[in-house]
C-alpha cells in the first residue's frame, strides 16, 4: 500500500500485495446516496460514518474487523431494515431525523403529503391524523396559515384526479387546524381564495385553452368542496356550505353563456357530480333553479353549434335529470317486496348456469325450468360414474369439503356438456 507521504512502493511485491488488499477493502469512489437516505451530518446522529472508518490512520483490515465485531446485523433476522430507514409517518419529519435530513419547507411538506394521498387515496383515513398534527406544528402564524391554504388550493385544482381527495383534506383541516386568526380560520380563508377565481368566471370561460382548463379544474373542485365541506350550524349538526350553492349556479350560467365544447363538457361533469344534491337542495328551498338550468341546456341543443359527442352528452344529462338522476324514489319493505313493486328485488340473487354455460337468475322467465334441469342433472351425476354396477366411490353419508364439492360439480357439468356435443 501507499504510505502517508504518497511515496512510491518500496518493492514490486509489496505494491502487488497492497493493490490486492486495497481492491478488497477500500470502497473506492463513494456510491451516490439514494433519495430516501439522509445526507451525512456532523452531529451526533445514528446516520454518521462510524469513527473506525473516518480515521484514515487505521488500515483496511482493522476497519473490516471492527465492522464485523461491532455489527448488530443478524442472519436470523426476519427482515432487513437499513439503519437510516424512515417510514412515512414515524421518521421522515420527526425530531430524531433532524441530524439526517435538512429542514424542509412547508411547500415541500404539503407536496409530499398530497403526492402520497394522490398515489394512495385509500390511506386517507389512516394518515390524516398524522398529517393534521404535523401541519398544526407548522402553522403558528396567520401568514403560514394563508400559505397553507394557497398550497392546498393549488394542488387540488392542478393535480389530475385530486379534486375529491383535496376536498376531503380541506374539510378535515377546516375542522382540525387549531390556529384561528382574526382574519379568518382555514375554512374562511379557503372560501376567500375560491371567491377570487369565482369573480373571474366571465373572463375565464372566454379565455384561451389553458385559461379555460384551469377554470374548469376550479369548477370541479368547487363541486367536490360543496359535497364534502362540513359547516357546523347553530344546532350543532354539520351541513353544507350554502355560500357555494349560489356560486355553483352562477358558474353553470357562465359556462352556458359561452357554449363551446370545453365549457359544455365541464358543465356536464359538474352536474353529473353534484346535480342530484343541487336539485334536492333547491327543491327544499322552493327554488326552480334546476329547471332553469335544464331549459338552458335544451336551448343550447337547439341553437348551439356543439359537436355531436357533446350534444349526446347533453341529451343524456337531460334524460338523467328527468329520471330523478337515476334514483329509485322508494323501495318496498323487504317483507312486502315483489318483482313488480321493487326494482331491486333480484339484485342479490345468485347466478346459475345451464349445461351450455348460459347464465340465468331468478329474474329469468324460464328460471324454474332451468333450475329444475340443474337439479335433475345433479341427481343423475352420481350414477353416471358408477363402475360395473358397483356402488359409487363417493359415500353419501360422508360430507365433502365445500371446495371439493364445488370443483366436482363443475367437472361433472363440463363432462356432461362435452358428452352432449
Amino acid at each position: 500500500m501507499y504510505n502517508n507521504n504518497n511515496s512510491t512502493p518500496s518493492s514490486s511485491s509489496s505494491s502487488e500485495a497492497g493493490d490486492a488488499r486495497s481492491s478488497v477493502f477500500n470502497p473506492g469512489e463513494p456510491l451516490r446516496q439514494p433519495r430516501t437516505t439522509p445526507p451525512v451530518s456532523d452531529g451526533n446522529s445514528d446516520c454518521r460514518v462510524p469513527p473506525v472508518l473516518a480515521n484514515s490512520g487505521h488500515n483496511s483490515s482493522s476497519a473490516a474487523d471492527a465492522l464485523v465485531k461491532n455489527s448488530k446485523l443478524s442472519a436470523a433476522a426476519p427482515e432487513f431494515v437499513p439503519g437510516c430507514y424512515a417510514s412515512f409517518q414515524d421518521d421522515v419529519y420527526s425530531d430524531e431525523a433532524e441530524g439526517c435530513y435538512a429542514e424542509s419547507s412547508l411547500a415541500e411538506l404539503v407536496k409530499d403529503f398530497v403526492s402520497h394521498l394522490n398515489s394512495s387515496p385509500g390511506s386517507f383515513e389512516s394518515e390524516i391524523e398524522y398529517i393534521t398534527d404535523t401541519l398544526n406544528s407548522w402553522v403558528t402564524t396567520e401568514e403560514i396559515l394563508q400559505e397553507l391554504v394557497e398550497l392546498i388550493y393549488v394542488q387540488s385544482t392542478s393535480l389530475p384526479n385530486f379534486a375529491y381527495t383535496g376536498a376531503r383534506l380541506c374539510n378535515h383541516l377546516s375542522l382540525h387546524i387549531r390556529l384561528t386568526p382574526p382574519d379568518g380560520n382555514f375554512r374562511q380563508l379557503l372560501l376567500k381564495r375560491c371567491r377570487t377565481e369565482y369573480e373571474r368566471r366571465e373572463e375565464a370561460v372566454r379565455g384561451d385553452r389553458e385559461t379555460q382548463k384551469k377554470f374548469h379544474s376550479y369548477v370541479l373542485f368547487l363541486g367536490e368542496l360543496y359535497l364534502n365541506l362540513e359547516v357546523k350550524s347553530g344546532k350543532g349538526t354539520p351541513g353544507r356550505a350554502n355560500v357555494l350553492l349560489g356560486a355553483l349556479k352562477d358558474l353553470l350560467n357562465a359556462l352556458f353563456s359561452h357554449p363551446d365544447d370545453p365549457n359544455l363538457i365541464c358543465a356536464v361533469k359538474l352536474l353529473k357530480l353534484s346535480g342530484s344534491i343541487l336539485d334536492d337542495t333547491w327543491k327544499e328551498k322552493g327554488q326552480s333553479d334546476m329547471s332553469e338550468i335544464i331549459k338552458k341546456i335544451e336551448e343550447i341543443l337547439l341553437d348551439a353549434k356543439c359537436s355531436r359527442d357533446v350534444r349526446q352528452m347533453l341529451l343524456k344529462l337531460v334524460e338523467l335529470q328527468s329520471s330523478n338522476w337515476g334514483r329509485v324514489l322508494s323501495a318496498a319493505v323487504s317483507s312486502d317486496a315483489t318483482p313488480d313493486n321493487d326494482p331491486n328485488y333480484f339484485m342479490n340473487e345468485p347466478t346459475f348456469y345451464t349445461a351450455d354455460g348460459t347464465p340465468f337468475t331468478a329474474a329469468d322467465p324460464e328460471y324454474s325450468e332451468k333450475y329444475q334441469e340443474i337439479l335433475d342433472r345433479e341427481d343423475y351425476f352420481p350414477d353416471a360414474y358408477e363402475e360395473n354396477g358397483n356402488e359409487s366411490s363417493c359415500d353419501d353419508d360422508d360430507e365433502m369439503d365445500p371446495e371439493i364439492e364445488e370443483a366436482f360439480e363443475k367437472f361433472c357439468m363440463e363432462s356432461d356438456a362435452k358428452r352432449k356435443k
